[in-house]
């Protein structure tokens, strides 16, 4: 029996599905959007969870408040992290961004060792970080442990971009278990209806709704082990990315060694940053295109800082390579930037940049390209002739069941710098990934490409049917219409997206993958029409992309809602309106979104 979706305007604050450790929440009307980012208290007051690196899970604040209990001052509050390293690397993070900000900038690392209850020795919960090992994340089940960043609470909404921004705070299974092992009621043990009821909704409710999901088989058994999963895991990866003929051992292949396991796609994206600024010479990096909000922020926060071309035109590719020729002439001895980051393709707008003509700019210019291909997925784009490093967020498609976190980083064996790449991160990764997070990925990847397919066929029946409704497919608006674009790699640069389509060995299209995958968004005549879209749009409606479920959220409230006039510079516009199809019966998909264009057009 499948997990429930709330759908509906009065499920405001419910998990989507309606199960614990689920990674989105409802909103499903425009003024609940804006009433959350502006902080109205009664919707705020109603939210049982949020998308986890937006909305720190009530499992993690537990285990925070007994840590403030225990080793906080007045006057501070705190963040939990994994390991040693990832705290330390919050340290510097709040330190210098609070210095900016002009906050208290102290931050001290508490380890706190986790006993059972009982344990009499006090020595083994409280220590100074200093001279401590670095510890993983392969923890006993008897014990645990963590390491809480205090600072002043002033530096509270500073340190919170830590946790958003770089994904290394701890996730809500690792957080249940460490309050089970201090043997505080409910843990880990938690039943979803005893979550509910705390968080003031109706265990009981049932939802009535003719979109039905794919669901997980019932049959199929997790794997025993976090190292097994999380090899199980790596091993499909590899295999998603093997395209040509080459034997299975060919230095070319992607192998499991290739890819490395992180708590989430951002953790990904940051330790391959913090990667290429550790093997290479540290200079700025470009982000080329409009990207998802947060890849600006860590390129932009961490190390020398990052050159935005937001627009991602071959224009902008013009005037990067006369900015790298003036670079290398004034220093010729070292590469003009570290790396260029791009997504393929990008959030929310679908684009795909000239991606051939920027790996002919960093094989010129010995620059590293890194390409998210999270939207695009391992099922339908091909990256390997392009990117160095390909970063991909396991918690979207990959994993599609909205029930844990995960992301994967790829280090392409047939570039030129994958030997010292791979040499580097191996001596320096640390497993943070916590193992039952792992495992639960595992097994919602399964069906990964079955579901793919079915996502990418409905998609593009749904954006067929909008597209010709749109002022661009060549609908008017003095006839009525109120969608101008249908954001979606099909009409958004689908020459460059072609480049990327994964073939056959024989250079022909893969019939059964390659399509253009599940996401769109949809730009309007009006804020109102927007609106009235969105309000009257019957599916689930919350953050995040990539489930199994029709998932539909106002992105750029969501994204940018304290930067909405510069995100519009970039064509991101303030209605804008995203949709991540599912895999529902695709008819009932088209009454669903033909019912709230409708509405669009009455309002």
């Amino acid at each position: 029996m499948s997990t429930p979706i709330p759908i509906g305007s009065d499920t405001l604050g419910w998990p989507l599905p309606a199960a614990l450790h689920t990674i989105t929440v409802s909103l499903p009307t425009w003024s609940d959007n804006v009433g959350y980012l502006s902080g109205q208290t009664a919707i705020v007051d109603s939210m049982s969870t949020g998308y986890p690196r937006f909305f720190i899970h009530r499992s993690v604040q537990k285990l925070a408040e007994v840590c403030q209990e225990r080793f906080g001052f007045t006057g501070e509050r705190c963040l939990l992290c994994p390991t040693q390293k990832t705290a330390e690397h919050g340290k510097i993070f709040i330190h210098n961004q609070a210095q900016l900000t002009g906050k208290p900038s102290d931050v001290r690392v508490v380890y706190y060792v986790i006993r059972p209850v009982g344990d009499s020795d006090p020595s083994s919960s409280f220590k100074d970080t200093s001279s401590l090992p670095t510890v993983s994340q392969s923890t006993p089940p008897q014990s645990a442990e963590v390491f809480a960043l205090f600072f002043h609470a002033d530096t509270y909404k500073v340190a919170r971009q830590f946790w958003q921004n770089c994904g290394l705070g701890i996730s809500s299974r690792y957080a249940e278990h460490c309050l089970s092992v201090l043997g505080i009621a409910g843990f880990p043990m938690v039943q979803i209806s005893e979550f509910l009821r705390a968080c003031g909704k109706s265990a009981s409710r049932t939802f009535e709704t003719d979109l039905i999901p794919k669901s997980l088989d019932a049959s199929e058994l997790p794997l025993a082990t976090g190292t097994d999963a999380k090899a199980a895991l790596r091993q499909r990866i590899a295999s998603c990315l093997v395209r040509d003929e080459s034997p299975a051992g060919a230095q070319t292949n992607v192998s499991e060694d290739d890819v490395f396991l992180f708590p989430c796609g951002m953790s990904a994206l940051w330790n391959a940053h913090q990667l290429l600024l550790a093997s290479r010479p540290p200079e700025k990096s470009v982000v080329f295109g409009f990207p998802y909000t947060d890849t600006l922020k860590i390129v932009e926060k961490s190390g020398p800082g990052a050159i935005f071309y937001g627009h991602g035109r071959d224009c902008d590719i013009d005037d990067m390579d006369a900015l790298l020729a003036r670079k290398v002439a004034e220093n010729p001895s070292v590469p003009p930037i570290l790396a260029l980051y791009t997504e393929c393709p990008s959030n929310p707008r679908l684009c795909v940049v000239n991606i051939p003509r920027l790996r002919a700019l960093a094989d010129k210019y010995d620059f590293l390209i890194v390409i998210d291909e999270t939207i695009g997925t391992f099922a339908n784009v091909d990256l390997l002739p392009h990117a160095d490093i390909i970063i991909t967020s396991l918690s979207k498609y990959v994993g599609g069941y909205a029930t844990a976190l995960g992301g994967s980083l790829v280090i392409n064996p047939r570039m030129r710098h994958h030997a010292l790449l791979k040499e580097h991160l191996m001596s320096t990764f640390e497993d943070t990934y916590f193992a039952p997070d792992a495992i639960v990925m595992e097994r919602n990847s399964r069906d990964f490409f079955e579901r793919m397919r079915i996502t990418n066929a409905n998609a593009e029946y749904i954006c067929n049917f909008l597209h010709m409704h749109s002022i661009e497919g060549g609908a008017s608006e003095s006839e009525g219409a109120v969608i101008k674009q249908v954001l979606y790699p099909k009409y958004i640069t689908p020459e460059n997206y072609q480049v990327c389509r994964r073939r056959l060995p024989t250079g022909e299209l893969d019939p059964e993958n390659g399509g253009y995958g599940g996401l769109f968004s949809l730009t309007f005549t009006s804020l109102k029409a927007s609106r009235a879209f969105y309000d009257a749009l019957e599916v689930a409606k919350g953050p995040s992309l990539g489930t199994t479920f029709t998932l539909t959220c106002p992105y750029t409230l969501l994204g940018h809602y304290w930067e909405l006039t510069w995100a519009a510079e970039y064509g991101v516009e303030e209605g804008l309106v995203r949709v991540s199809i599912g895999t529902e019966d695709r008819e009932v998909l088209l009454r669903a979104v033909d019912t709230a264009l409708r509405a669009a057009k009455s309002a």
